[in-house]
């Protein structure tokens, strides 16, 4: 008898496992889980609470809801942890660049390309932004009906394109944003196949996202060449920006420690990362802007009363931007309801502890923006946009949790880029609010697509009125 509960004692204990759906329930929901990702990660946080565990097709998975818990991930424990599984789907369009690359070559990297993001470096392309928004309203006219995300994709396209190479690529641009969209189309598909296969497994490319990359590998290694081939005059080479040297310049001849520059190779994923970050997510982040300025006609009287106050018709500039608050207060607002970057993804090198759970080592974390930025707890009345809401930053104010609200991320990995991606949206809808507000193009239905970012399935048209 002894000798039995000495066997017991010796079983290591189970595992506290936190609540999710299990059996039956998860069986009908894996059948279309693949496809509808957002909506089964919102009802699993609706019916089991701030912390979801589940396994998909044998992969642990668990949802991080409260902005404590995801604090405890991107902050507190970031060393315990890598990318999920869903950024080796990334890695065949980004390569080994800042959002997939991992220890210390991420390390090095984030190290050599930070000093490029700094405030006194990226309010030289500010006029950059102003100029190109101003050229697209030269072709817009009272009562034109356009589809404003392909607008707003060839505006950030432009405006990227200027800022990392200094160059127009107005002949690459149609094909440009073609292959970006086809990328994203395919980028569901392409994540479910890096859940399922075992690292080491190549995920399988069909035939049109190949086309896709090698159309964007084309055109950045062109401009690559081109530059290397025009000398390196154009940055110091600590990563300021001399005269406004574009960012290509800037890395070109950034040198790490040991004196060594950026290979082609890692100048191509650093620049795909970039233009991903620098052009989708603030087309995105600007057509859900106007989206939501059209159903809120309030919130755009409001905008366009501030704009005439402080700008008066002139172009803004970077040094307007502190003038400017009810402005950048509709981007944030819209950031919140439509985050362009709408989920964030890491996995447990060991088993983690969180909230009185033990979860297992290799668990994916995922850890919504779309969930935790629409929550009532934070948020009264969650749906409504209110720019209201940041008149006094709650966050700052402490009012909120730090991470109840993080459209860039956050911890050692937030994005390199927000106060570049935050100046570009504040200055671009500046530029064009001034001359015109938009309203919705009846028959259609605008539908939100969950890939890479968050963009609207098939476009949204609206109608152009003059402010005149």
């Amino acid at each position: 008898m002894a000798e039995a509960q000495t066997q017991v004692a010796l079983r290591p204990a189970r595992r506290r496992l936190p609540p999710g759906p299990r059996g039956l329930t998860l069986l009908r929901d894996s059948l279309t889980l693949g496809q509808d990702w957002s909506g089964f990660l919102t009802r699993c946080a609706r019916d089991y609470g701030d912390i979801v565990y589940f396994r998909f097709l044998n992969v642990p998975v668990c949802l991080v809801v409260h902005p404590d818990a995801i604090e405890q991930v991107l902050v507190r424990s970031q060393a315990n942890f890598l990318k999920s599984r869903d950024y080796r789907a990334l890695r065949p369009i980004l390569g080994n660049g800042l959002l997939t690359s991992e220890g210390e070559f991420w390390q090095a990297q984030r190290k050599l390309i930070q000093p490029a993001f700094r405030h006194e470096n990226i309010v030289t392309y500010a006029e950059i932004m102003s100029r190109s928004a101003a050229a697209m309203l030269a072709g817009w006219h009272n009562g034109d009906v356009r589809d404003i995300h392909a607008e707003m994709m060839t505006l950030t396209l432009e405006v990227v394109a200027k800022s990392l190479f200094g160059s127009d690529v107005t002949e690459h641009a149609r094909g440009v944003a073609d292959a970006m969209t086809t990328v994203m189309e395919l980028f569901t598909m392409q994540a479910n196949w890096a859940f399922v296969l075992p690292d080491g497994v190549p995920i399988p490319k069909n035939k049109r996202l190949r086309s896709a990359i090698k159309h964007l590998d084309d055109v950045v290694y062109k401009l690559i060449r081109e530059r290397r081939a025009t000398g390196l005059s154009h940055s110091d080479g600590d990563g300021a920006n001399a005269g406004g040297a574009d960012l290509l310049s800037t890395l070109l001849t950034m040198k790490d420690e040991a004196g060594g520059r950026m290979t082609d190779v890692q100048l191509r994923d650093e620049i795909m990362t970039l233009f991903l970050a620098g052009h989708d997510t603030t087309a995105n982040a600007l057509t859900w802007t106007w989206y939501l300025l059209a159903q809120n006609p309030e919130a755009d009287v409001a905008l366009a009363a501030e704009l005439r106050s402080v700008l008066g018709g002139r172009a803004p500039t970077a040094a307007d931007l502190p003038r400017l608050p009810y402005t950048e207060m509709v981007i944030k607002e819209s950031m919140r309801l439509y985050p362009p970057a709408w989920g964030v993804g890491r996995r447990a090198i060991r088993d983690f502890e969180l909230d009185g759970y033990t979860l297992p080592a290799k668990t994916n974390f995922f850890l919504l923006q779309w969930v935790t930025q629409r929550d009532a707890r934070f948020f009264p009345d969650p749906q409504r946009f209110d720019p209201e809401r940041w008149r006094v930053d709650p966050i700052r104010s402490g009012k909120l949790p730090r991470f109840a609200y993080f459209p860039f991320g956050g911890g050692p990995r937030v994005c390199v880029g927000a106060g570049f991606a935050m100046m570009e949206a504040t200055l671009l809808l500046a530029t064009i609010a001034q001359r015109f507000r938009f309203t919705l193009a009846p028959n259609q239905s605008v539908e939100p697509l969950f890939s890479v970012t968050l963009r609207p399935k098939s476009g949204i048209r609206m109608h152009l009125h003059s402010r005149a």
